[in-house]
């Protein structure tokens, strides 16, 4: 296949989630919610290859731009599949979705309550043994070290942004409360110097 007809087929998809695609993770009975879609990047070969997958974004001018390029990829899908909403209020019923994919927006919390919030509004929303396919900024690989070892707010980053951090004690805070379990395990991305970013397939058993 020419790289123009890939790029067509894959859109801009996060690389780590297309693993999980290639690993067989997801099929076509699954409904699949990508809480924090912004313009849909990551939904775009689920849409062309007909998954049953919803898009949330608190942005509505993104979520315009992903009812669009929905439609343009897929003449009949329905563009109401994206909503506006924010994380920590998700219009669904409880255990509503068999996938939940968070991509970039966990560490954009303002700080450990808000963070907190929107987990729990995820794991609300997702079934017994469902998958939460989680990438988000760490301090995995000594990019930087937290402030005062401060967990409960942003921390400025060496790249001179501003993130909340998923650590190692958080991510087993939150499996211990919410009953996950890694599927693999979890792996990040050192860019030297600046920050760290992890991948995290959970499955939730409870």
């Amino acid at each position: 296949m020419e790289i123009r007809a890939l790029n067509q087929l894959l859109g801009n998809i996060d690389i780590y989630l297309l693993d999980q695609l290639l690993k067989e993770r997801f099929n076509k009975e699954m409904l699949i919610l990508d809480a924090g879609c912004g313009e849909g990047r990551n939904t775009h070969y689920f849409i062309r290859s007909g998954y049953q997958i919803l898009g949330v974004d608190s942005n509505p001018i993104a979520i315009q731009m992903a009812r669009v390029t929905a439609k343009t990829l897929d003449p009949t899908f329905d563009p109401l599949r994206f909503l506006v909403a924010p994380v920590e209020d998700l219009p669904f019923h409880g255990g509503a979705f068999d996938v939940l994919i968070s991509s970039a927006v966990m560490h954009f919390a303002d700080d450990r309550t808000h963070f907190e919030a929107m987990l729990q509004e995820q794991m609300r929303v997702l079934k017994k043994g469902g998958l939460f396919w989680l990438r988000t900024c760490t301090d995995a690989g000594g990019c930087f070290s937290l402030a005062s070892g401060n967990e409960e707010r942003r921390q400025a980053l060496p790249d001179g942004t501003e993130r909340f951090v998923f650590t190692e004690k958080l991510m087993k805070e939150a499996m211990r409360k919410y009953g996950l379990t890694l599927l693999e395990p979890a792996k990040s991305v050192l860019v030297h110097g600046k920050r760290a970013m992890g991948v995290y397939l959970f499955q939730k058993e409870k």
